[in-house]
């Protein structure tokens, strides 16, 4: 989940129903390379910071004593409560608060983990709280994936290209770049920022794969991202959505499918 600049939980309002159904997990080979790069035994304590509806929190549960997700949209909460019950998942806390909110009374952690989220925070701020909280041998995670909404294929484009089309003039970025409708303007290299805190020891890993989509996948994705496109599209979004379904099966009668680069960081102090 992205967190919002402030603890107002209004960035993500209204979006958890189709977060929880729609944002794709992480794969299950960055889960078991955490698990024995960092020893996970069954023991310590997690914080999955920005915690949406528990796509990190939820698999990595089983391999630690205790996890806290945090995140400042209670609908996100609500949801990956449901997530973690329909799991069997029972050692997770799920609270609401955002990155301002620390370092707080949330205790010690082996383990923090940000997925798609730490563009949205002060980094700086958030790095120097997260040292009164970590371990002396703990580690933070962060993780990012290219996702739907950053273009690398002609069926991706041309769904950025409809929803310009039915976008108000003032949402529209006059400088096109990839991902811009759900990513900040301030986004320097995470490893930079990360190599002048406090966990200055990083290391970068690339995983490569290829995603697929269904066209309710697509439409829902759509729904998930901070950009209030369902309360945007109001009375034409039969339309916007018919119009996604034919240019879809127009470009890809056999299938929509995504290459996915997801690029982590992992960062312990020196």
């Amino acid at each position: 989940m992205n967190d919002s600049p402030a603890h107002t939980g209004g960035l993500f309002e209204g979006t958890a129903w189709h977060y929880a159904r729609y944002r794709p997990d992480y794969p299950q080979a960055l889960i078991d390379d955490l698990v024995d790069r960092f020893q996970l035994d069954g023991t310590g304590r997690l914080l999955d910071l920005a915690c949406g509806t528990g796509q990190l929190a939820i698999p990595l549960a089983a391999h630690v004593a205790e996890v806290v997700g945090l995140d400042p949209e209670p609908g996100m909460l609500t949801e990956a409560a449901g997530r973690a019950a329909a799991a069997g998942v029972t050692n997770v806390a799920w609270l609401q608060a955002g990155s301002t909110d620390l370092p707080g009374e949330f205790g010690r952690f082996r383990m923090v983990t940000m997925g798609r989220s730490f563009h949205w925070m002060d980094r700086e701020q958030v790095l120097l709280s997260l040292d009164t909280m970590v371990e002396p041998n703990g580690v933070i995670v962060l993780a990012n994936d290219s996702c739907l909404i950053r273009p690398t294929t002609p069926w991706q484009q041309s769904i950025e290209d409809l929803q310009h089309r039915y976008l108000p003039p003032e949402l529209i970025p006059a400088d096109p770049l990839p991902g811009r409708l759900d990513t900040p303007a301030d986004h320097h290299h995470h490893d930079h920022i990360l190599a002048n805190s406090p966990f200055s020891q990083v290391n970068r890993s690339i995983y490569e794969f290829t995603r697929q989509w269904t066209t309710e996948q697509v439409i829902g994705y759509l729904y998930s991202t901070s950009l209030p496109l369902r309360r945007i599209l109001g009375d034409r979004r039969a339309d916007f959505e018919q119009e996604v379904t034919t240019t879809l099966r127009r470009l890809e009668p056999d299938g929509l499918h995504e290459p996915v680069r997801l690029e982590v960081f992992t960062a312990t102090r020196h």
